[in-house]
């Protein structure tokens, strides 16, 4: 088990020993600095005290190499750390495109985690060790922040919207899963555990909790259930434009503008539809806002992403 207490979390992703490359980098740079300046002004108040009443200073001439010397070397360490520490941002912000999508929903005061296959986990998170693994992240009422030590990730997990991060563990064992945004009297209490799992015991564990039914599966029930198709025709004939194709796909809306029909975007069309109008269609989509929980706008927008999926296979046929 890894829950144990240690001063460093253990190394338990691609991306730990890349962060704390950085982190001890910027550590060494600063103890270094402020190991020489402290040295340097005990060093010139001793040699440069005043003997007597008498004493005068002599002139300092400026020294241009000394000066150039100066601004250059902190000027290179500073452009060291933005390029290394830009580099990992982005690495860190762009998921691999094999990486596995699994929904979160934060909650007052628990984590809720819907695998693709429908597999459902409260205050835990399974997943194959080798593996990237992309959460999407939302919160049901406050902001939250999803922390995992040992994997040297966090972010913010916000009511209203999604955001993303993605990880590769590459040790099996058990991680801390944290909170680390003060969000409500129980705060301290939401928490949970990363169980990472060799690859053929993750796939008999999915295999015992299987639920029969898939989030895309799961995502068409509701999407029929609420009246969607009859409005969303796959041919675009309906009084709604078709969503087959439409995921990641530039949306003209009304009044010239383009938007990326991206999870937030569908997201926001489910809830408010009237906020972007796309063009050519008048707002006659009823208001779901209060009627479909989070978990059923993840399904949906997994049912919107397979019928991209289908799209592409039908055009490479």
């Amino acid at each position: 088990m890894s829950l144990g207490f240690s001063l460093f979390p253990e190394q338990a992703s691609t991306m730990a020993g890349r962060v704390d490359a950085l982190f001890f980098f910027l550590i060494g740079v600063a103890v270094f600095f402020v190991s020489l300046i402290f040295f340097l002004v005990v060093f010139f108040a001793v040699k440069y005290r005043r003997r007597s009443e008498d004493e005068r200073p002599m002139p300092i001439t400026g020294n241009l190499a000394l000066e150039i010397f100066w601004i250059v070397v902190p000027l290179g360490l500073t452009m060291v750390m933005f390029i290394w520490g830009a580099l990992l941002f982005f690495d860190t912000y762009h998921p691999p495109k094999n990486a596995v999508e699994i929904n979160v929903v934060a909650k007052q005061w628990m984590w809720k985690a819907q695998h693709p296959q429908g597999q459902r986990e409260i205050n835990e998170l399974h997943v194959p060790v080798g593996q990237a693994i992309k959460l999407m992240l939302t919160s049901e009422d406050v902001i939250h922040d999803f922390f995992v030590p040992a994997f040297r990730i966090k972010k913010d997990v916000l009511p209203g919207r999604y955001t993303t991060m993605w990880f590769q563990a590459t040790k099996p064992g058990a991680y801390h899963l944290f909170c680390a945004q003060y969000c409500g009297t129980q705060h301290s209490g939401m928490i949970g555990r990363i169980v990472v799992m060799e690859p053929a015991d993750y796939v008999r564990w999915l295999g015992g909790g299987a639920t029969g039914v898939s989030m895309t599966e799961a995502g068409e029930k509701l999407f029929q259930r609420l009246g969607c198709s009859t409005c969303h025709r796959p041919d675009g004939t309906g009084q709604g434009p078709s969503l087959v194709g439409l995921f990641g796909k530039p949306v003209e809306l009304q009044g010239g503008k383009t938007v990326t029909a991206d999870e937030n975007y569908i997201r926001e069309s489910i809830l408010d539809p009237r906020a972007k109008i796309t063009a050519r269609y008048q707002p006659v989509m009823p208001i779901f806002k209060g009627l479909v929980s989070e978990e059923g706008i993840l399904q949906l927008i997994a049912y919107i992403k397979s019928l991209e999926r289908q799209e592409r296979e039908r055009t490479q046929r």
